[in-house]
């Protein structure tokens, strides 16, 4: 039975993950820039060897929160289909949930092209 209250947390579980997705893509871009500028400036191969491993860390994380994403977002749209079929429509709750289910479908979709 779903409630109000699910559809909260489900809305706030969703924007923490896209939060930590958005934390994650800069995190690469940082260590990236920064591996690029070990190489340009010729580090020592073993501190090299150490951000490269740092950057490969990073970017793992990417599909893994994308994939928690993904099922968050699920979750927050059945919630709202349950709620809606209930007659139960209005308020700022649900507002915010559409919100947050329509920035993270743009987002999955501007990442797949």
């Amino acid at each position: 039975m779903a409630t109000v209250r699910n559809l909260k947390i489900k809305t706030s579980t969703c924007k923490r993950i896209l939060k930590e997705l958005h934390s994650y893509d800069k995190e690469v871009e940082r260590e990236a820039g920064k591996t690029a500028d070990m190489k340009e400036k010729g580090a020592d191969p073993y501190d090299l060897k150490q951000q490269e491993n740092v950057l490969a860390e990073s970017r793992m994380m990417v599909p893994d929160c994308r994939k928690r994403l993904e099922g968050a977002l699920e979750d927050l749209k059945g919630t709202l289909v349950e709620l809606e079929e209930t007659d139960e429509k209005q308020g700022p709750e649900f507002e915010e949930a559409r919100n947050i289910i329509a920035d993270v479908e743009k987002l999955f979709e501007s990442s797949e092209l």
